[in-house]
């Protein structure tokens, strides 16, 4: 009587498919052969991936009555191979639980996987539980994701090697006018001396009964702003002047401009700071007129609109307008008012980094990059312009921008894969072109599926640093944000040469809670993955050096976020 003893190993995590394979030994005219293994003296386990755990099935089988007596009638060699067969289980178990894939087996690791820490935004309102609740599926798809760090590495090793910040060159005052015309007809070279933001009056010619915002694109192409304009339709004809039979409105640009960048805290600095009775902001929040509006522009996938009129834009400082005027009369009259300390602020996002238009209306320059950037035109008009930058760990604002604007199948397994394509997008274009033509690309940033240009934060200061002087700037980190409001705050205060607060409207300020968080059902899906977060630490870690070393900050290397 011969026996067989077969072995059949399933481990591939691919397949949760549980095979189990017994051999019934007979005499060698009667003899089976095992239909997976084709051999014999085989121990027969299996690993059942599907139920997540590891069953060890040891099966030995006899012909007739023999009983496991029989079994210890072995030769010895038989009972060799089956402490073998468990020794190499042993090992296989071992292995599994060193390389990490614990998620196969029922015995817990006591180790714990990788190796670069994943650092979740408590600045949007993360609670440090949502890491621990996510780190076992995570670690586990970092593992996996580890064997494309050596390529996708040498993607980053090519693109800092070719990074080179030069000095952009200026264009003429003359060019940009030619580029303008009607900017340059209404906006004024002067403005009125006594008035803290740059304001001018202008005649108006309608009648009492014209509505000054009929045309008003802001108002046709969206719904949610008609109700502003209706407040500031009622209250315009009582804010004019009148003089010599003509009547004249006051118009006004900001004093301030909120610059950037997008997820970066932008919204809660903007709420807060017009809290304070000194800053009027503009009707709309974002009107992102210097970078998309003035070329017809509200989403560049949806093609062009009208370009909205310079008119337009300013429109959304009537309301703080009409207060300056009441200011601007009480000072003629001798009279103390608290309207003429009114300064006027702007909170677009989008104004230091969006040059996106610019192959569509302007001549190509040097090289591929830009002759114009949104900077030229505003410091044409105010080249004493106060600038605001709230900056935050590029790494962790690529995430946030991920995760608020992607619609659907948003996962870290998602943006790993979103981020390598950009990479290598980003690439393609270093391999030809010069650092700035590739930040400024038009093409390349509608490709790249996600904004992995708007962290280069070096890049953009630098081109306004060219045009505006660097006491002109207060840039701001998020982290230091949301670790400390009120200082935060102070500092925008001194920046702006605004007077102080009462007790109860600081406290309002400072202790209302932080707006445009992140969404519940974006912080349960957990961090990126550590491989992914070191991926971008490699590829931002050149330009936050360079922008510490422009700031002489080294907080902004964002070495511990």
């Amino acid at each position: 009587m011969r026996h067989c003893i077969n072995c059949c190993i399933q481990l591939s995590p691919d397949d949760v498919q549980t095979q189990q394979v017994s051999c019934r030994g007979s005499s060698h005219h009667g003899r089976q052969e095992c239909p997976v293994c084709k051999a014999e003296n085989k121990i027969v386990f299996r690993v059942d991936g599907k139920q997540m755990n590891l069953l060890a099935v040891l099966e030995v089988r006899a012909d007739g009555n023999e009983s496991w007596g029989g079994f210890l009638r072995f030769k010895k060699g038989k009972r060799c191979s089956l402490i073998f067969g468990l020794i190499i289980m042993t090992l296989v178990m071992a292995s599994y639980i060193l390389s990490g894939v614990h998620q196969e087996l029922l015995i817990s690791s006591p180790f714990h996987y990788g190796a670069f820490p994943s650092n979740p935004s408590l600045m949007e309102g993360e609670n440090p539980s949502d890491a621990k609740e996510h780190h076992h599926q995570s670690s586990v798809n970092n593992i996996s994701y580890m064997k494309d760090y050596p390529s996708i590495k040498l993607i980053i090793n090519s693109i800092t090697s070719r990074i080179e910040f030069t000095t952009r060159q200026l264009p003429d005052v003359e060019d940009l006018k030619k580029q303008e015309l009607h900017m340059f007809s209404v906006i004024p070279h002067k403005f009125l001396p006594n008035s803290k933001s740059p304001c001018w009056y202008e005649e108006f010619t309608g009648r009492n009964t014209t509505d000054p915002y009929l045309t008003n694109s802001y108002v046709l192409y969206s719904k949610r702003f008609r109700s502003t304009f209706d407040t500031l339709r009622k209250a315009f004809w009582g804010h004019l002047s009148h003089a010599h039979g003509k009547h004249f409105r006051l118009r006004c640009l900001p004093h301030f401009y909120i610059i950037g960048q997008p997820k970066c805290g932008t919204t809660d600095l903007y709420d807060r700071l017009r809290l304070h009775p000194e800053v009027k902001f503009s009707a709309i929040k974002e009107p992102h007129w210097w970078t998309r509006k003035r070329f017809g522009i509200v989403r560049l996938r949806d093609g062009l609109r009208d370009r909205y009129p310079v008119e337009d834009y300013l429109d959304l400082f009537d309301l703080a307008a009409h207060q300056i005027h009441q200011g601007l009369q009480a000072s003629a009259a001798k009279e103390p008012s608290k309207m003429n300390r009114i300064i006027i602020g702007e909170a677009s996002a989008s104004t230091m980094w969006d040059n996106n238009a610019w192959t569509l209306f302007y001549d190509n320059g040097t090289d591929g990059e830009p002759p114009f950037l949104t900077q030229d035109f505003i410091h044409a008009f105010q080249p004493d312009a106060k600038l605001i930058v709230m900056l935050r760990d590029p790494v962790e604002r690529l995430y946030s921008d991920y995760l608020y604007f992607a619609s659907s199948n948003k996962s870290a397994d998602d943006f790993h894969e979103k981020v390598t394509e950009a990479l290598q997008l980003f690439e393609n274009c270093m391999l030809d072109y010069s650092l700035r033509a590739c930040v400024y690309n038009n093409t390349l940033n509608n490709a790249m599926p996600v904004r992995l240009q708007v962290g280069l934060y070096a890049v953009y200061l630098l081109d306004w640093l060219t045009v505006f002087n660097k006491e002109q700037f207060l840039i701001l980190r998020l982290e230091d944000h949301a670790s400390n409001v009120k200082d935060t705050m102070h500092r925008v205060f001194q920046f702006l040469s605004l007077g102080p607060l009462s007790e109860k409207q600081e406290a309002l300020m400072t202790k209302s809670p932080a707006s445009n968080t992140r969404r519940p059902e974006d912080r349960d899906l957990g961090p990126m993955w550590p491989v992914t977060q070191r991926l971008l630490r490699d590829f931002y870690g050149p330009f936050n050096a360079r922008l510490a070393q422009v700031l002489a900050d080294e907080a902004f290397l964002w070495r511990k976020t």
